[in-house]
């Protein structure tokens, strides 16, 4: 089975000589359809570079990258950029949503970045909406939604263009508890409705119930400390 994401001995370093400084030394991973992965690790760790790395918006400076089986380093910036669209859905800290268009023409003015057909955008859109219990909210303005629906909307929108990885970056740190776990929890659910996969760097470790693994990243690299959590 191949892996949605496959990175292999990615290294990142930065400066020369004697400062040279590695974030990233010698790291691995595979991520499966189907699968909710958290990477867990303090400040300064090098989660962000992991993420940019993983996500096609960093070149590493050596080692290989895989998303959906296409290798990143044999790709243009402007290749990169088509991938990013069609292959990796974002999220973040927050929503990060237009606010001058409503929750449904957010999914849709992706689907047309993407140059989906409108009608099958339309119906992907409603879908997505629907399993997230936005539809309701379809028509209001992202000022009208709560912080736990803002997130859901972005949930809905990294996966509208049918990515095959969804990359979400700390994205319960401006909830409460309670709604940064319905929002994991759904993460969860759509990596399964979608048979895709899905990476969660996060500090909270009150947010791990949901996922099928949880890797450390300590000293460059990833560990998976004998499946415990914490």
């Amino acid at each position: 089975m191949n892996a949605q994401l496959e990175m292999k001995h990615v290294t990142q370093t930065y400066g020369d000589g004697s400062s040279t400084v590695s974030v990233l030394n010698e790291l691995d991973l595979s991520v499966y359809a189907g699968e909710f992965v958290a990477v867990l690790g303090p400040s300064g760790s090098g989660k962000s570079t992991f993420l940019s790395a993983a996500g096609a918006l960093l070149r590493p400076t050596r080692g290989e990258i895989r998303i959906n089986g296409e290798v990143l380093g044999d790709k243009s910036t402007s290749e990169l950029a088509e991938l990013r669209l069609h292959q990796v859905g974002f999220m973040f800290q927050n929503a990060q949503l237009l606010p001058y268009l409503r929750v449904e023409e957010q999914l849709l003015y992706v689907a047309r970045l993407a140059k989906l057909d409108a009608k099958e955008a339309k119906r992907r859109a409603a879908e997505l909406l629907n399993r997230l219990g936005l539809s309701e909210r379809r028509k209001h303005y992202p000022e009208q939604l709560s912080g736990g629906e803002k997130q859901r909307v972005a949930i809905a929108r990294a996966w509208m263009n049918k990515p095959a990885i969804l990359l979400a970056d700390e994205p319960t740190a401006s909830l409460d508890f309670k709604r940064g776990k319905e929002v994991v929890r759904m993460i969860a659910e759509e990596v399964k409705n979608e048979n895709k996969a899905a990476v969660m760097v996060t500090h909270d470790e009150r947010m791990l119930e949901w996922c099928d693994r949880v890797l450390h990243l300590e000293d460059g690299k990833l560990n998976e400390r004998g499946g415990q959590i914490g």
